[in-house]
């Protein structure tokens, strides 16, 4: 008689048993379902704004291209307007080198009767330049060489201002009238180098070169130094060239040699 009650409860567990697992297995996938939209909203919230930033980011990287496609076509314009540039720099110095060289001759030739007397004290001409110089002539160069005081077109100081007291004077320039008369002041001057003198100042006779011409020909002046320290009597044409340095130049090594 007591077997039979066990049974019975035995026979109430197996039946009650199925429901708890099916009621289990209910909150099992609730809870799954609820883990599952919540980590659904945190991807979803956490996504959104890298997808903000990616669009950020294609946005700036297709605005960038673009720019770098408008600098290359510019730089290419710039390449091609600098291209035409030099060409018409390089044709535009070709004509100034010429315009400069027709200049520098046209000067020239205007400087051709022109004469320098470098080492007169300052005022020492007085109110009548000129005058004073035609008769200094005279009196430097002798009369062997200048019969008569030469006809001078003008004469004055270097256009620079007026040195103090002891210092440098200025060089007084005269245009001589006739060429052939300024050649023989110029060729007695070279044959007396050194040996010219007014009132105990030694002076010196030069012919009257423009600037540019000046800036030449002291690039020859170590060389015609040294020619004239071995007797040599070199000149140079108004405008000095290298063909004229390197014949000189030879001569000096000869000079040497010997």
């Amino acid at each position: 008689m007591a077997s039979k009650p066990a049974k019975k409860d035995k026979k109430r567990e197996d039946d009650v048993t199925p429901v708890t697992s099916d009621a289990n297995m209910a909150a099992l996938t609730k809870l799954l379902e609820e883990h599952k939209e919540a980590l659904s909203m945190e991807f979803k919230s956490a996504i959104t704004p890298l997808e903000a930033k990616l669009d950020y980011v294609q946005a700036t990287v297709t605005d960038h291209g673009h720019r770098l496609t408008s600098l290359e076509a510019n730089a290419n314009q710039l390449s091609d307007q600098m291209v035409a540039m030099e060409a018409k720099c390089a044709a535009m110095e070709e004509r100034y080198n010429k315009l400069k060289a027709k200049t520098i001759d046209l000067e020239s030739r205007s400087r051709r009767n022109n004469i320098r007397i470098i080492g007169l004290p300052e005022s020492i001409e007085g109110t009548r330049p000129a005058a004073f110089s035609s008769g200094l002539l005279v009196e430097l160069l002798g009369d062997g060489v200048l019969p008569s005081p030469p006809e001078l077109d003008r004469a004055h100081r270097a256009l620079t201002a007026k040195p103090a007291p002891g210092s440098r004077p200025r060089a007084v320039i005269m245009r001589v009238h006739h060429y052939k008369i300024k050649e023989a002041i110029v060729q007695e001057s070279r044959r007396r180098r050194g040996e010219l003198s007014y009132r105990g100042k030694p002076v010196a006779i030069f012919e009257d070169y423009c600037p540019e011409v000046v800036e030449q020909r002291t690039v020859y002046r170590e060389v015609m130094s040294a020619l004239y320290q071995r007797g040599f009597k070199p000149s140079l044409p108004s405008e000095a060239t290298d063909h004229n340095k390197r014949r000189w130049e030879k001569v000096l090594c000869i000079g040497r040699g010997r």
